[in-house]
């Protein structure tokens, strides 16, 4: 079987990023190839997730560029981890793409906005194909590149100042990454994932038994510390409320909805997927419970990850109190919640029973797309406001639900979301975190949720109150909601209550995801040619990492 449609989302974007950046002396051009290349990449990504078949599959796939066998060409793999996430991603992307074009000026639009977005999306979309580290590397620089630029939009000093902090930090963090990775050729003498993961799970055949991987626990840890940058997970969130404050509306969007979901990825393929198997015997972990009875480098993140959760939900919730302002709100809450995609990871880390296991991946997976439609439907609807009104400040506000029905019903569906209620997607997203908790018998993880889920209601109780709630302003009163930016809002709204309705298939589609996430052998057999799993309809070979 061809194996071309693994690269084909890919291809649409690069494509349409191309094609806008030729017609942008075209305004009215450029918009409809934008608009038709965000179609077409919803389009490329259906037929990739028909062909991987997610709904209780754990088929994978790749495509080896220029017909180098694997492990030392460039490899893109799609299994039903990578097909989940660029299923909600390339949703989010085109409800954000519609919105920009009645949101973001002429001017804008025509100088850079759209090749920017779709350089963006092309990152994005590597990043979730990509089967070797070093392409990992180059893909994020693909996506943060056209993101810095997208966060000083505007250009004032705000924006600047935010803009600035963010490139600072993510240059850092770019450089961190590349050390790391060079440590890890020189360690292991691949960088190919399922190369890489095949090596570090059986050393002694590779002549890496005299301490060959124990340094690649540290070289792991530089990479985490980079994946929780970009994911802005506490203590690495500080960039995220100017950023996101900075940032057009739409690109906020595509920042919490999208882009921070990146990180996560990142998180799961290559230290569940790749390092899952790595096993570490001179390593003490006093209090773990070590899948296999080992001790085991993926076990070695359990408690990391679950601090790290733990404080973004704290921090992000009562940061997210505080704010006077919509967008401030959801910059804080972004952080809050990421804390909660990233808790039940750390339970299936140290969990020894395989149903726990991918349970934990899969409710990460769940409240990731959850997240993804409600933050970026929310920061959408902040946008609407502020377009119309010209403010978000919660002083100025007051009473849009009078003025704007449509508008502040799409804003209520999205806070639900979040909040977890019956039926909305939230509302499992948030079970299967505290089922995964309960199975565990993680009592302190528990009373984490917990005390995130009141944080959440809170800060959207005081945020509708104060902004949708009451008699309307002056300012409000005199406001008027652009027809696209309401029907958008609307739009997502309603996917997120379709979403919850057919839970069924996004739960199979999850638990998919978390067993092809879990499943290292059946990643390396098909990217290396093992003959077992999937058939692999690819022309040729690897990525990028060199034997």
């Amino acid at each position: 079987m061809s194996g071309q449609f693994v690269i084909a989302p890919l291809l649409v974007a690069l494509v349409t990023a191309i094609a806008t950046l030729l017609t942008r002396r075209f305004a009215r051009t450029q918009m409809t190839l934008s608009l038709l290349g965000g179609a077409g990449y919803v389009g490329a990504v259906a037929w990739l997730v028909s062909k991987v078949d997610p709904l209780g599959a754990t088929n994978v796939f790749s495509y080896q560029l220029s017909g180098w066998q694997a492990p030392f060409g460039i490899t893109l793999v799609a299994d039903s981890l990578s097909a989940f996430m660029l299923a909600f991603s390339s949703v989010v992307a085109l409800a954000a793409l519609v919105f920009s074009a009645a949101y973001v000026d002429t001017f804008g639009q025509r100088v850079s906005y759209h090749p920017l977005y779709h350089f963006m999306l092309v990152g994005v979309t590597g990043s979730f194909l990509t089967g070797d580290i070093f392409n990992l590397f180059v893909w994020f620089e693909v996506m943060l590149m056209s993101s810095y630029v997208l966060v000083v939009f505007y250009s004032g000093p705000e924006h600047t100042r935010a803009a600035l902090q963010y490139v600072v930090l993510n240059l850092v963090g770019s450089a961190v990454m590349l050390l790391a990775i060079g440590g890890l050729y020189s360690t292991t003498g691949t960088l190919n994932m399922a190369d890489l993961s095949r090596r570090v799970a059986n050393p002694a055949a590779y002549g890496l038994a005299d301490g060959g991987v124990a340094p690649v626990l540290g070289l792991s840890a530089l990479l985490f510390a980079v994946f929780a940058l970009k994911a802005g997970l506490a203590p690495f969130q500080f960039w995220v409320p100017a950023a996101y404050r900075a940032a057009p509306a739409p690109v906020s969007a595509m920042l919490a909805g999208v882009v921070k979901k990146v990180g996560v990825y990142a998180i799961i393929r290559v230290y569940f997927t790749v390092f899952g198997a790595a096993a570490l015997g001179d390593l003490s972990l006093p209090g773990l419970s070590v899948p296999d009875g080992g001790s085991a480098l993926l076990a070695f993140y359990g408690p990391i990850l679950f601090l790290m959760a733990a404080a973004s939900i704290v921090v992000g919730g009562l940061g997210a109190v505080g704010r006077d302002d919509i967008d401030g709100l959801l910059a804080y809450s972004s952080i809050g919640q990421v804390g909660f995609i990233v808790l039940p990871l750390a339970i299936a880390a140290t969990a020894t029973d395989e149903s726990i296991r991918v349970l934990g991946v899969s409710a990460a997976l769940v409240y990731a797309l959850n997240h993804g439609f409600a933050k970026s439907l929310l920061f959408m609807a902040s946008g609407a406001v502020y377009d119309a009104v010209g403010t978000e400040q919660f002083p100025d506000l007051g009473g849009l639900s009078e003025s704007a029905p449509w508008l502040s019903g799409g804003f209520f569906v999205g806070a639900l979301a979040l909040i977890g209620i019956p039926p909305l997607s939230g509302f499992f997203g948030k079970m299967l975190v505290f089922d995964a908790a309960g199975q565990a018998r993680s009592t302190i993880a528990l009373a984490v949720a917990l005390f995130g889920a009141i944080l959440t209601i809170a800060y959207f109780s005081r945020a509708w109150n104060r902004g949708f709630w009451g008699e309307p302003s002056l300012l409000v009163q005199h406001g008027e909601t652009k027809l696209t930016l309401v029907a958008v809002v609307v739009a997502m709204a309603l996917a997120i209550a379709v979403l919850g309705v057919g839970f069924d298939v996004v739960m199979q589609a999850a638990q998919a995801g978390a067993e092809a996430a879990l499943d290292r052998q059946e990643y390396v057999d098909t990217v290396l040619g093992g003959g077992s799993g999937a058939e692999n309809g690819t022309a040729g070979g690897g990525g990028g990492g060199h034997s």
